[in-house]
């Protein structure tokens, strides 16, 4: 009944998510490396159930550290791959990856809050973005899914979110629903509670 109720209200049921500060632990120096990154305890679970549920999960994610010469597109893939093996141990799967190698000052549309990535993912997939989700965890996520026409938004307090909130508050957009993690963000989507609801 609720996996019902969670592909009616998704459609295709695409959840996107957002990587650094939602999945692994952010870092001021970057995630530059396998070594580091990892995991926010239950993020890996949370993709498990996403899957399970039969929703998709695609990564939209800025990584400037390629255009900063600070990782090599090889090494970039080697944390990409180690992140989709964690999510595997939990019975789940990531359908795509889509990232902006760009610097913030290269000016380019795919960089979050632009809303480049959302529209390459939906011109690969086919999807309808306005029956999609996006998790993230900073302004730039709520300001890029708001520009793509995303369904619904959640902010997660891991990572920047708990600060961005109160830009969000008086700048806009606001979520939809501000969640702990990405545990407890999955938990809602699942339940369908996002869809009727806005907490703050």
């Amino acid at each position: 009944m609720k996996e019902k109720m969670v592909k009616k209200d998704c459609g295709k049921g695409v959840v996107f998510l957002d990587r650094d500060g939602v999945i692994n632990r952010d870092s001021p120096d970057y995630i530059r490396s396998v070594s580091d990154f990892h995991f926010i305890p239950g993020s890996a679970e949370a993709i498990g159930k996403l899957f399970a549920a039969g929703l998709d999960v695609i990564l939209i994610t800025n990584q400037s550290v390629i255009n900063r010469g600070w990782v090599t597109e090889e090494k970039l893939s080697d944390i990409f791959q180690h992140l989709c093996q964690g999510v595997a141990l939990f019975g789940g799967k990531i359908k795509d990856i889509f990232y902006c190698p760009h610097r913030p000052d290269e000016g380019c549309s795919c960089r979050k809050p632009g809303p480049g990535l959302f529209f390459q993912a939906e011109k690969k997939h086919g999807m309808d973005l306005s029956e999609s989700i996006m998790v993230g965890d900073s302004a730039k996520d709520m300001q890029a899914a708001e520009a793509a026409g995303v369904g619904r938004k959640i902010l997660v307090k891991t990572g920047n979110g708990q600060k961005d909130m109160a830009f969000l508050k008086k700048n806009g957009p606001l979520p939809d629903y501000l969640a702990e993690d990405l545990a407890d963000a999955v938990d809602r989507i699942l339940s369908g509670s996002v869809f009727s609801c806005k907490k703050y």
